[in-house]
């Protein structure tokens, strides 16, 4: 339970999820997008408790790849694991974007311009699949300091600047700072919901690594909902003081202050105490790209012990030291940088983000959906752990807060001349893309797809069947 709730933890991560989006959130919705925060908390809660639902009946390597394809079959599976595959790959690409942005400050050097920001976030996925190559022992590594950073760099900074360093009053929280321009409602505080929910998700990627937790069925789910609902309260704590402790929303509306967190910080506490904070930061973020890719690696080794990916064969060989999918790894490095290439543009980071939200929601929407249908349709067998009456509302809410996201996220708010329309577009295109991508990969794969595990596929039939556990072992992490 504790390794699965700590790389659940060290995924989603407070710092990952406050400092990936806070800026945009002020800019989008000025001090009332606070509230952005508290809302999609309880909305993913209903989420994860849904995927504990599953991973507690089905707690399999390759988490909503496997789900998915048990709730409706082979080909639907495939669709929701190749969409989950693209998604955590963009988050990767993010977290080395965000993990340059903060190398200037803690270097005390000039901000990086695009190419030379770019050019930095490339090694930095370099470097991280190299640290992943090493072993399980870098990551417990980073874990631990991950933690560690999580509670300077959230709880007691957020702490000293409620105390010693607050610049505005508490009703700030009701006003928008002048966001928006007259659009608050869509333009503003909807548009700051979408990003909250990139910083919110990911608790479910450790249920990708199911195989590798003592006791998946029954941990799994207590660690997700658990790991989530903590770091809902650290964000909303850590949140908050950054508002009260903002001097200029102005500034932060019209852009002047592209990272409010890190400008707050630096004023109040100045450079020399900031910089170690900016690299708590650092260890935040990437620890979190470790834990991603750790994670995405077994869902593409999932794939491949099915056979259902090219190249199956050459993906699916472990290492020999420590049984690892070390070539499923070098993939995702190189399919991170191919996606930081793609995003260039002005807007690269809030490209890469609101794609990855987009990305998790259609995934998520995908096995929820599917979930929901086995349960109104009373051909669904609960695991261990269950919601008993509570779960077809759960479910239910659940689904519906996925739906309005992906609406929310892949709706354009930049008409006209203010951004290129490709931007403006980025999530649609990005998804039509992947769609297209998976069509071409399917079709070269569908005989085996439709030929895999067919022992495991007999629950349209029998409903109630418990489904025997695929083969194959990747040893956990030591």
């Amino acid at each position: 339970m504790r390794d699965a709730f700590t790389l659940a933890f060290v995924f989603i991560s407070p710092i990952v999820a406050l400092y990936a989006v806070f800026g945009l959130v002020m800019q989008a919705a000025g001090p009332a997008g606070w509230w952005a925060f508290a809302i999609v908390l309880v909305l993913q809660l209903l989420i994860a408790l849904s995927l504990g639902v599953l991973v507690s009946r089905w707690p399999f390597q390759g988490g909503s790849y496997q789900w998915a394809r048990r709730l409706v079959g082979e080909n639907y599976g495939w669709a929701a694991g190749w969409a989950y595959i693209w998604t955590i790959v963009i988050v990767i690409a993010s977290n080395a974007y965000a993990i340059a942005s903060f190398i200037p400050p803690l270097l005390s050097i000039p901000e990086f311009t695009l190419p030379e920001h770019i050019l930095v976030a490339l090694g930095i996925l370099v470097l991280t699949t190299g640290l992943n190559l090493i072993g399980p022992v870098v990551l417990k590594i980073l874990t631990r300091l991950s933690l560690a950073a999580e509670v300077i760099g959230s709880i007691v900074l957020a702490t000293v600047l409620l105390i010693w360093h607050r610049e505005q009053p508490f009703d700030i929280l009701f006003t928008s700072g002048g966001a928006a321009d007259g659009d608050y409602l869509w333009g503003g505080f909807i548009l700051a919901i979408g990003f909250v929910g990139f910083g919110f998700a990911g608790f479910e990627t450790v249920c990708s690594m199911a195989e590798e937790i003592e006791n998946p069925e029954k941990n799994l789910p207590k660690a997700i909902v658990g790991a989530l609902a903590t770091i809902g309260i650290v964000v909303l704590y850590s949140s908050l003081a950054l508002v009260l402790s903002t001097p200029d929303f102005g500034a932060v509306i019209a852009g002047a202050i592209v990272d409010p967190a890190a400008n707050n910080i630096t004023e109040a506490l100045g450079p020399g105490i900031a910089q170690p904070f900016f690299a708590l930061v650092i260890i935040g973020f990437a620890a979190s790209m470790l834990t991603a890719q750790t994670s995405i690696s077994r869902v593409i080794w999932s794939f491949s012990r099915d056979g259902v990916l090219p190249a199956s064969k050459f993906l699916s060989k472990l290492s020999n030291k420590h049984r690892t999918p070390n070539r499923a790894i070098i993939v995702v490095g190189l399919l991170a940088v191919v996606i930081t290439l793609l995003a260039f543009s002005e807007q690269v980071y809030a490209t890469l983000i609101a794609a990855a939200a987009g990305g998790f929601f259609v995934t998520m929407g995908l096995v929820v959906v599917a979930l929901l249908v086995r349960i109104v349709s009373k051909k669904w067998h609960h695991g261990p752990f269950t919601l008993g009456a509570f779960t077809l509302p759960v479910v239910i809410g659940a689904a519906g807060w996925i739906i309005f996201e992906i609406i929310n996220l892949a709706w354009p708010r930049n008409p006209g001349d203010e951004l290129p329309w490709y931007v403006s577009w980025s999530v649609p295109i990005g998804l039509a893309g992947i769609a297209l991508v998976g069509l071409l990969v399917w079709l070269s794969v569908r005989d085996r797809i439709r030929n895999v595990n067919q022992d495991l596929h007999e629950h349209h039939e029998i409903a109630g069947e418990e489904d025997s556990q695929t083969t194959g072992y990747i040893a956990a992490p030591k």
